[in-house]
């Protein structure tokens, strides 16, 4: 087997996706919890968040089987061990938080006093997860499962950071092709 210099096109497309998908989550969970509680505004974007958030848990469900069947570049043989092992590290923290966020929102949603049905897109329902809808008391899990997806927000905002800083400190400082081979070429071919 021949191991790529980049990451291939299925594993870049999905990388992006990601990206902007969390991005948008991100701006939509902050602006959806400042609106005024009830509001139309509020109701649809914390559908269209539980939506991308699905979307999201399906994307890294899909990512990491596509991972486990083709294998990524290697990173840079000059690369100290310290700092393999942290970019492994940081890899399996942010994949840990793809995964865990949107089942901590989905935890949310099923164990929410208002039993709101979750329709995705709009056109796709949705169900509560089986266990949690059926509890007699499900305010102590809601609570917990709410403060585990915003504080999992905010380190999944600490850890992105982390990763595009690193990134760019390969592509900018150490002139290596960390950065590069997650870019789309858009047709060039190098």
């Amino acid at each position: 087997m021949t191991i790529a210099a980049r990451y291939n096109s299925v594993a870049i497309l999905v990388h992006w996706l990601t990206v902007i998908a969390i991005l948008a989550l991100l701006i939509m969970g902050w602006t959806m919890t400042s609106l005024p509680p009830g509001s139309p505004d509020q109701f649809k974007l914390f559908q269209l968040h539980k939506s991308v958030g699905i979307t999201v848990l399906a994307l890294t469900l899909f990512r990491a089987a596509w991972r486990l069947a083709h294998r990524p570049p290697p990173l840079p043989a000059h690369m100290p061990a310290w700092e393999k092992w942290a970019a492994h590290l940081g890899h399996a923290g942010l994949y840990a938080l793809l995964l865990g966020m949107p089942l901590t929102g989905w935890a949310v949603v099923s164990t929410s006093k208002f039993n709101i049905p979750t329709v995705l897109y709009g056109l796709i329902p949705f169900p509560h997860m089986p266990v949690l809808t059926d509890l007699e008391n499900k305010a102590p899990i809601n609570d917990v499962v709410s403060e585990a997806h915003e504080l999992a927000a905010w380190i999944l905002v600490a850890l992105v950071v982390v990763h595009a800083l690193a990134a760019l400190r390969h592509h900018f400082l150490v002139k290596d092709d960390v950065l590069t081979r997650m870019v789309p070429r858009f047709g060039r071919r190098a």
